[in-house]
């Protein structure tokens, strides 16, 4: 089938499958990946999913839905290096990768059929490589462009392979919600449903002047074009949003709204170490740290500064990200949440550190590497600063 050189690899609840592949007391009850009771759901398994648990949702709902679930805290420095590996393995089929999140992709396979088979046959080879070494699983949506791709991996769903011909991309298409075209949000097909456009083939059938009319000129063509197939998108290769020439960062909802300097100090302290050690990990340094700021009504603002160098030590972006904090001046300003992110990432090797007159041999610099080699040797809790203990 080389008619059908894209294809879309999803991994199947990613997070939660990564968090218990080593658990295998957890293999058959349901498991919710994500924060505390006022955080929100980031990944659930299939068995958690059967009790309309979902990403995103709030975990007080999730609890009420599934009060069986076991609630595991998210790893994303493991998340993170288990999404590199997968990452890595698509590259070695082909350089024409685009990455979308830490647990999907577009791979445009039409160079290396003549060595690898079939795009359906690369396919069910990527989710051997994937099983074998990162034991988790994928689905693999095979189709001539991107759209019905990411539509057939929705369908193989979980573990599987769908495999949509030039021939049979109508029969696919047109039975299919309005909701399920690629870029069709909710507010969207509520109004296509409002219209009586139910189904992607009620789009198809519909002129195109008329669906101009009811949602725009742009909007109104492209629909009609996804709903008959027709999609000019190419693979644009692009890394991840984690991966080395973009940003880290961590954010964490408050389990209560503050206004408490001291308890954000630590929290921007505790985010600050989670980054700079996943940088590490990943060889990286950064110039400029953003924090953001989420305030009990749900506003939402961030900050950010340029260093003069890049860096990975914990307390140069602490102490960035304490700074933008307090320039805000939220003495009695309640918050829901903070975050830090470091941008500007390059790799470590390329940094060279401006020697300052009168310093120390040994600085902080230093202790974050040997906190490294505690924390890989004993674990994450072996060596915290001191006022992040209790």
């Amino acid at each position: 089938m080389t008619g059908t050189p894209i294809l879309h690899v999803d991994m199947d609840a990613f997070y939660a499958s990564v968090a218990t592949r080593d658990r295998p007391d957890l293999q058959d009850v349901p498991v919710i990946v994500g924060g505390g009771s006022r955080g929100v759901v980031l990944s659930a398994n299939y068995l958690a999913r059967q009790y309309a648990v979902r990403s995103a949702l709030p975990m007080t709902r999730a609890r009420r839905l599934c009060p069986q679930a076991v609630v595991i805290a998210p790893d994303f420095e493991t998340f993170g290096q288990v999404s590199a590996a997968i990452m890595e393995n698509f590259r070695r089929i082909t350089p024409l990768v685009e990455v979308l999140s830490l647990d999907e992709a577009f791979l445009d396979v039409s160079g290396a059929t003549r060595r690898l088979g079939s795009p359906p046959e690369i396919a069910e080879r990527l989710r051997a490589t994937i099983h074998d070494e990162q034991a988790i699983t994928c689905s693999v949506g095979v189709a001539a462009s991107v759209s019905v791709a990411k539509l057939a991996s929705r369908r193989a769903k979980p573990d599987g392979v769908v495999v949509v011909p030039p021939h049979a991309v109508t029969s696919f298409l047109h039975p299919l919600d309005v909701g399920e075209l690629w870029g069709v949000g909710e507010k969207t097909q509520a109004m296509l449903h409002r219209l009586g456009l139910r189904t992607v083939g009620d789009v198809a059938h519909t002129p195109v002047r008329t669906l101009r009319r009811a949602v725009g000129d742009h909007l109104g063509s492209h629909l009609h074009d996804l709903a008959w197939g027709v999609d000019q998108r190419v693979i644009t290769p692009r890394r991840g949003p984690d991966e080395p020439d973009r940003s880290m960062g961590a954010d964490e909802t408050f389990s209560r709204d503050t206004d408490d300097r001291e308890v954000i100090g630590r929290e921007l302290l505790r985010l600050s170490a989670r980054v700079t050690h996943r940088m590490r990990v990943a060889g990286v340094a950064g110039r400029t740290v953003t924090i953001k700021i989420r305030f009990a009504d749900f506003t939402t603002i961030t900050r950010s500064r340029t260093l003069p160098e890049a860096t990975d030590v914990t307390q140069e972006i602490y102490r960035t990200a304490t700074r933008l904090y307090d320039a805000l001046g939220l003495q009695r300003a309640r918050l829901r949440l903070v975050g830090v992110r470091v941008e500007g990432l390059m790799p470590r090797e390329q940094v060279h550190r401006q020697l300052v007159l009168g310093e120390n041999e040994h600085g902080w610099a230093d202790a974050d590497r040997a906190v490294d080699r505690a924390t890989r040797r004993f674990g994450s809790a072996a060596v915290r600063p001191a006022s992040l203990l209790g």
